[in-house]
């Protein structure tokens, strides 16, 4: 069984240049690959593999974020081909009404030269802001399977992984304020609405948990990581009611992304698997063995996965 993951899929957007999505028509071309080459889980056989430890051979697709484009070209693609998919969503910006950090480093990187916000952000950040406790390790095991030219990299490592918690937010509503004054008319389509995500539930896609501020988990304390997940499946079964699987995926992935505690705090509120970021198949051993860091392949690394744009 093969998890892949997805986090953009919409069209080129010319006022964004440096947008990192899979284009939708590459999505439609990769759905076609899938069903020749491996075909798809059935929703049920998926959600009865981890009671009857049976691996269902074939592509369950996830998507994180919680996205508007998942909702706009996602959903409809999904409906009109008769497949379902696992939608992970992150709870802070329904209840704060604020675009995350983490994607809010996308727009700026999408929009503007890394080099400029690289700029203007070492004019606003000092040493004392970096948490230095996990830097050689996050420089490591973070982005190596991706392109990006210099600027761009340093940038994506600050604000999502070196700059401490304490400072981070501060610092992005600078960059924000800067670079997007107008950010608070983004929010509203940025991601998916409560509505949509009950409609897609409804439809048959599976609701998940990313946390609630889509933090790094292993930086976190057990209070924190407690309150990260937690939180996040209580807002979201306000929502959708009745569900019947209780799933959650780890933001940025990768085992540096979180630890045995995160697993522990999971397992102990009856969720029913994880998905980790590691390019390769699930098999038996995980599913009886490791289910709350089950593997999962990003999309570039199947043909029609990457994306047009890298400049």
């Amino acid at each position: 069984m093969k998890a892949v993951m997805y986090h953009y899929v919409r069209p080129f957007d010319p006022s964004y240049p440096n947008f990192k999505n899979l284009h939708i028509e590459d999505f439609q071309k990769q759905l076609d690959y899938f069903e020749a080459e491996y075909g798809f889980v059935k929703r049920e056989d998926f959600l009865s593999s981890f009671e009857k430890k049976e691996l269902p051979k074939g592509v369950v697709l996830t998507f994180d974020d919680g996205l508007s484009c998942h909702y706009d070209f996602v959903f409809p693609e999904l409906k009109k081909r008769n497949l379902w998919g696992i939608f992970y969503i992150p709870t802070f910006p329904y209840t704060n009404q604020k675009i995350l950090d983490v994607h809010r480093t996308h727009l700026l990187l999408g929009k503007y030269n890394a080099y400029d916000l690289y700029s203007y952000l070492t004019s606003i950040v000092n040493d004392s802001m970096i948490d230095k406790s996990k830097v050689d390790e996050f420089k490591k095991f973070t982005y190596n399977t991706q392109i990006n030219d210099e600027y761009t990299l340093i940038f994506k490592r600050m604000t999502n992984y070196f700059i401490d918690y304490k400072y981070r937010e501060r610092v992005m509503d600078e960059l924000m304020k800067y670079f997007f004054p107008n950010e608070n008319e983004l929010i509203n389509s940025f991601y998916v609405s409560e509505n949509q995500i009950k409609e897609m539930h409804e439809g048959g896609m599976i609701i998940g948990s990313h946390t609630v501020n889509h933090p790094v988990m292993s930086r976190l304390n057990e209070l924190d990581q407690r309150k990260e997940i937690e939180n996040s499946f209580e807002f979201l079964e306000d929502i959708i009611q009745n569900n019947e699987f209780k799933t959650f995926c780890y933001p940025y992935g990768g085992f540096h992304s979180f630890n045995d505690l995160t697993e522990k705090i999971l397992s102990e509120n009856n969720c029913q698997c994880s998905f980790n970021v590691e390019h390769r198949d699930i098999n038996s051993n995980d599913l009886i063995n490791r289910k709350q860091a089950l593997p999962r392949y990003d999309c570039n690394c199947f043909k029609h996965g990457q994306v047009r744009n890298i400049n």
